[in-house]
This record gives structure tokens, C-alpha cells and sequence, in this order.
């Protein structure tokens, strides 16, 4: 993406917690926006919690991290926004990004008082994420509303990836501006693997995986047991399940002895890519996930995926390219057995040219006419 040469060149700080070594999604979709704003002749700085206070200047622009504690074995939170604020102090960025609805949502504050553009990237559905964790909706619904209402009225704006992420700031206030996420079109691809070829034999062996964190707001419980249900049924099903998280062992004795492997995290996004490539159908289940990048790595890589038929995934499949069912594994396992049959060369065409409408590019530019807006937003202040 080449600079514009007529528009003003931006300072962008992107703010974020929870970013580590084995961090998904949202680390995934910061790390391609922020090229992408560098690639356009932009200036990028990143700010995220790190064991000590660092600084490093890289080809995809600054990268700053703030001393913070550990609040898991793989994340830190910085406990301590003051030294987040200390970092845009000295940088000055023309608007912020910030992905984050907890520690850093005082950034939101600090850009007000300095006539900064900001902007709030809501990664996560806090409502039906909490419902999930507590495993009751009762007076979810109530906390999480008055956050959002104060989050929207805070920041300028509040950038959505699904008309199921944009549900959730409903009567808030808050202004919306809507960017579906992209896939890494050349790292996903079909020709990165390919799973056994099926003739419909009854003791041909279905590949299904599971790529993700091993935590209850994924939901790969009920990944697992829809493979556990399909098994019980008689389908002859192999789950491979890919990820790390507090709850690997929980679901490693709820699955006994079933044909399930887990495979832990896969370092590398050239072997992830290989590792859906060769899987017949991907479950990604979640019915909390905004969007669902692991969707379109998926679909991207040729695989058909089975989705719950709540949440932001399945806004991504299509009749041709994936099914979806309640998220219950009676239903989802339905919905699988369907989707089964028609396993086959035009599914995995289907699945890739669903991916296909979805790139980096366009969510970068859409995300970069979101911060020249706010630039003009300071300049006219």
C-alpha cells in the first residue's frame, strides 16, 4: 500500500494489553493494521506490557513496551496506565488506537484533553465473554452496559469487526465505525496442505481441528464435545486440537480416551497455515467471538468450517464454504453430518473464495480513513 502523497502523514499509538508470545487473534489483527499504517508512510508506535520498560525501533515502527506484571503464566496488564500516558506524552501521536476496555481505557481521557483523536478497537463482546466465564447471563447485561456507555462516551470513536460486535454498544452512544478484519491471503493457502481424499468408505477417518486458546471464552469445550458427540454417534472422527491455555488439562480428561490429539501451540503462522490446510473441516465455535480470524485462516486455507450460529463467525461462512448450528453439541454435530457429506475439492474452492473477499488491505485502509478523520477531528479543535 503506497503512500498518498496529498494526505498528512499520521502518528498512530496503538495501545494494547494481553499481546505475548502465544497471543492470537488480536495480537494477529494489531500486528497487520500496524505494517499496513507503515507501509502507507505512516508512523506507527506500539505500545504493550513487557517485564521491564523497553524500547526498540523496527521496520514495522516503534515498538515500546511498559514494565507490567504477569497476571497468567503467557500474559502481563499494564496495572500502571500512567506509564502508558507517559509513553504518548513523549511521542505525541496524531490519534491512538487503543485495544483494550480495562487499564488502558484512561488513554481515552488524555487524548481529550490534548485534542487527540481516539479510538477504542472492541475486540471482544463483553457481555456474552463474561455470561461464558460465569456461566449466567443475571445482571451481566447491566455491568457491562454501563462500562460500554462509558467507554463510548469517552472515546471518539469505537471500532467494530461485526454487526455481532456492534450489537453490543446498542443504546450506548457511542459511534460506530465498522471494519471487517483480513487473512494473509499468500501464508493461507490451499496448497499448504491438503487432508486425505475422501470416497465415502465407512472407515475413512474425518480430520477435524480446533486452532486456539484452550480458555472458556474460546470455547473449546464445546469444540471438543461436539467431536465427543459425532464420535458417539459412530462417525469415525479424529479431532486434533491446537493451542495452549488453563484449561488444556480440564479438557484433556474430558476426552478420555476418544480419537482427540492435543498438539499444544504451534509457533509459526506458515505451520498453522499447514496444519488447516490438512484438516477436512475446522471448528471454530465460540458463539462470543466478534469475528473470528481463525475462521478465515481456515476458509483462506482451503478448509470448511462448522461455526456456531451465534457471534461474529458465522457472518464469515457462506451455504458453500461451511455450516454453523446451535452452540450445543447435539446441534453442531447436525450441522456437521451435513456438512460431511458434501466434503470435496468444490468445498475447499468455495471455502477459499469466501476468504477471498477479506484482505488486510481494505481493513487498512479502512482503518487509516478512520485515523486522517481524526487527525482532522485535532486540527479542527
Amino acid at each position: 500500500m503506497d503512500h498518498v502523497p496529498d494526505t498528512p502523514r499520521l502518528r498512530i499509538a496503538q495501545l494494547a494489553n494481553f499481546v505475548g508470545p502465544v497471543s492470537g487473534g488480536m495480537k494477529v489483527a494489531i500486528n497487520a493494521l500496524g505494517r499496513g499504517y507503515v507501509a502507507a508512510g505512516h508512523e506507527r508506535i506500539l505500545v504493550i506490557p513487557g517485564e521491564q520498560d523497553s524500547y526498540e525501533e523496527t521496520v514495522d515502527g516503534i515498538l515500546v513496551q511498559v514494565r507490567a506484571p504477569k497476571i497468567s503464566p503467557h500474559y502481563r496488564m499494564i496495572a500502571q496506565p500512567w506509564r502508558a500516558l507517559d509513553v504518548l506524552d513523549r511521542f505525541k501521536p496524531t490519534s491512538i488506537e487503543v485495544s483494550d476496555k480495562w487499564t488502558l481505557s484512561p488513554a481515552a481521557r488524555w487524548a481529550r484533553k490534548r485534542g487527540i483523536g481516539s479510538a477504542l478497537f472492541s475486540h471482544e463482546r463483553l457481555d456474552d465473554m463474561l455470561a461464558l466465564w460465569l456461566k449466567r447471563q443475571f445482571g451481566v447485561e447491566a455491568v457491562v452496559g454501563a462500562l460500554n456507555r462509558r467507554l463510548s462516551k469517552n472515546f471518539d470513536t469505537v471500532v467494530v469487526t461485526s454487526q455481532y460486535a456492534a450489537e453490543e454498544f446498542a443504546d450506548t452512544g457511542a459511534t460506530l465505525w465498522s471494519v471487517p478484519l483480513g487473512v494473509d491471503l499468500e501464508t493461507f493457502h490451499p496448497s499448504k496442505g491438503e487432508p486425505p481424499a475422501l470416497t465415502g468408505s465407512p472407515d475413512e477417518v474425518v480430520e477435524l481441528c480446533y486452532v486456539g486458546r484452550m480458555s472458556h471464552e474460546k470455547s473449546p469445550e464445546l469444540a471438543l464435545d461436539t467431536a465427543l458427540e459425532l464420535h458417539r454417534r459412530g462417525r469415525r472422527v479424529h479431532l486434533t486440537m491446537y493451542g495452549t491455555g488453563p484449561d488444556v488439562e480440564a479438557l484433556r480428561r474430558r476426552a478420555g480416551d476418544a480419537p482427540v490429539t492435543f498438539a499444544g501451540f504451534v509457533d509459526g503462522r506458515d505451520e498453522v497455515a499447514a496444519r488447516f490446510a490438512r484438516s477436512h473441516v475446522s471448528l471454530s465455535v465460540c458463539p462470543a467471538e466478534t469475528f473470528g480470524l481463525a475462521v478465515l485462516e481456515a476458509l483462506a486455507s482451503g478448509t470448511p468450517v462448522l461455526t456456531s450460529n451465534q457471534g461474529g463467525g458465522v457472518e464469515l461462512i457462506d451455504a458453500a464454504s461451511g455450516a454453523s448450528g446451535d452452540p450445543d453439541p447435539a446441534s453442531l454435530a447436525d450441522a456437521a453430518e451435513e456438512l460431511i457429506t458434501r466434503l470435496g475439492p468444490q468445498t475447499r474452492q468455495a471455502a477459499r473464495a469466501r476468504a477471498e473477499q477479506y484482505s488486510w488491505d481494505r481493513s487498512v485502509a479502512r482503518m487509516l480513513e478512520l485515523h486522517h478523520r481524526l487527525n482532522r477531528k485535532e486540527k479542527q479543535g
